[in-house]
């Protein structure tokens, strides 16, 4: 790519803004989901519409990353948010939950070109001592996300229609078409256009499999049966798609990036700490709905300290990649987060808002850190010609790694709350519903309270010493490179 003809500051812009149109869209319509549901009348159907965007966002990724590196970032990248334009139109004119649902899936597979192409525009107009600070800085459109989607959705909701969180996107994602179209320019030299379509079949219907089988355990209430058959059907998958893998000229995921030690543990770490950052921006806020009894809105502020501070560690990663090794920043970065999770499995229930605060911010610093390290070995650790591969990968590591966890937390924590209900009389799993929203907790029996609150703190004890041993097992992952003592500026492909 060439930085003289690619207009670099408005190329930036482009791609921050695309990344914080996707980041908005799934906080904006939680907030207008009640509306939307109450309008629908689908409230059975309600996960699906976030469920739906994952997995087709998830199935689309490592084929927008090998498009990226054959037919270029440039197209891809366009085509990614014309679909994306295409199913917030369509979800917006939506009138029954179905209709929506489908939308939603189509929208998801415009989403699934955003993260990973952006971060390899980003790798290919700038040099790898400055992209840390550069992605940090596209990260922080998930901080301003944070924030404003919660006020952005209610005053929509309010003063327009809740078909208008899916409307916006139509003038915002065509400027930003227009701008990238008009100021990104690339090397026409790409490698001649060829897709294994048998290695797509294979693994979008092992991802498939995978994440659907994670849903179902999710849900807690399992059916054996779906849940075996899911894993039978992703393990056969997955094992025909390494034989074709292995077998192709050109592979839709090259096996030999796999001979890498140190991209494979920079995955599986930002694997491992994506899954507990969606247990984190899960959890902490039902602590403070449901043991400190606040409104939604004010217990959403309790995870904002933690995407601010992604933000500046960020920057602290681009200081340190200068300096230190990949395994020597993500041991610090980890100890920053298991000092946060540590701390959540150990306060009592009755801890002050204000603390949270602070454990966010600590934590967000480490998630800063971790992901922008990760996300920039994994790119400096592969040849120029692919980065988009190896970037879809690292997006597709941590997908995966929220959806896996956040199931596996959300069974520790029914089966928790199962037991605890189970060992008090007169409680009952209804009441725990209850109790996690401030409103209708009011209309809980006040005699029961104690036992109520007593029940979800174990339950959310249980969830952050889990996420503490996720985060000791990044360690011992991590030690596993130690003898990589490169600089992330030294080792570009």
């Amino acid at each position: 790519m060439s930085n003289k003809q690619t207009n670099v500051g408005v190329v930036t812009a482009a791609v921050f803004v695309a990344t914080f149109m996707s980041a908005i869209e799934g906080t904006i319509v939680s907030t207008a989901m009640p509306t939307i549901v109450g309008d629908l009348h689908g409230v059975a159907l309600m996960n699906w519409v976030f469920s739906i965007f994952l997995l087709t966002s998830a199935l689309a990724t490592p084929i927008y990353g090998k498009l990226a590196d054959t037919v270029g970032r440039k197209l891809v990248f366009l085509v990614g948010l014309f679909i994306f334009v295409l199913g917030s139109t369509l979800s917006g004119m939506s009138h029954s939950m179905e209709t929506l649902i489908a939308w939603r899936a189509l929208q998801g597979i415009g989403a699934g070109a955003i993260m990973p192409v952006s971060f390899t525009i980003l790798a290919d107009i700038y040099p790898v001592e400055k992209r840390a600070r550069v992605m940090g800085l596209n990260g922080s459109a998930w901080g301003i996300a944070a924030v404003v989607a919660p006020l952005l959705g209610g005053f929509i909701v309010d003063q327009l229609s809740w078909h208008w969180i899916f409307f916006i996107n139509i003038p915002i994602g065509i400027v930003t078409m227009a701008l990238i179209w008009f100021n990104l320019n690339e090397s026409t030299q790409r490698k001649a256009f060829t897709m294994d379509w048998a290695g797509c079949l294979w693994l979008s219907v092992g991802l498939l499999a995978l994440m659907l089988t994670f849903q179902l355990l999710g849900e807690g209430d399992l059916n054996v049966l779906w849940v075996v058959a899911g894993l039978v059907v992703t393990v056969v998958a997955f094992w025909l798609f390494l034989r074709r893998e292995q077998r192709t000229d050109d592979p839709l995921i090259p096996l030999t990036l796999f001979r890498d030690r140190t991209f494979v543990i920079q995955n599986l770490i930002a694997a491992l700490v994506s899954g507990f950052i969606m247990g984190f921006e899960v959890y902490l806020p039902t602590w403070t709905q449901g043991l400190l009894g606040l409104r939604a809105s004010q217990a959403g502020f309790a995870i904002t300290p933690s995407s601010l501070m992604w933000i500046v560690g960020s920057f602290i990663a681009g200081r340190l990649m200068v300096r230190r090794s990949p395994y020597q920043i993500i041991n610090i970065a980890l100890t920053l987060i298991i000092i946060g999770a540590a701390t959540m499995a150990l306060i009592p229930a009755t801890t002050p808002f204000w603390c949270f605060f602070v454990i966010a911010a600590i934590c967000g610093t480490g998630f800063g850190i971790t992901i922008t390290t990760t996300t920039v070995t994994v790119q400096s650790h592969v040849a120029t010609d692919e980065i988009g591969v190896a970037t879809s990968f690292n997006t597709l590591s941590r997908t995966l790694g929220q959806t896996i966890m956040v199931s596996i937390l959300g069974i520790i924590m029914n089966v928790q709350m199962a037991r605890g209900v189970a060992s008090h009389s007169g409680a009952t799993m209804g009441m725990m519903n209850k109790l996690i929203n401030p409103q209708t907790a009011k209309s809980l029996p006040a005699n029961l309270l104690p036992e109520l609150h007593g029940i979800l703190y174990q339950g959310l004890h249980l969830i952050f010493i889990a996420g503490a041993l996720l985060i000791a097992i990044s360690f011992l992952v991590n030690f596993l490179d130690r003898k990589d003592t490169q600089r992330i500026s030294g080792n570009q492909g």
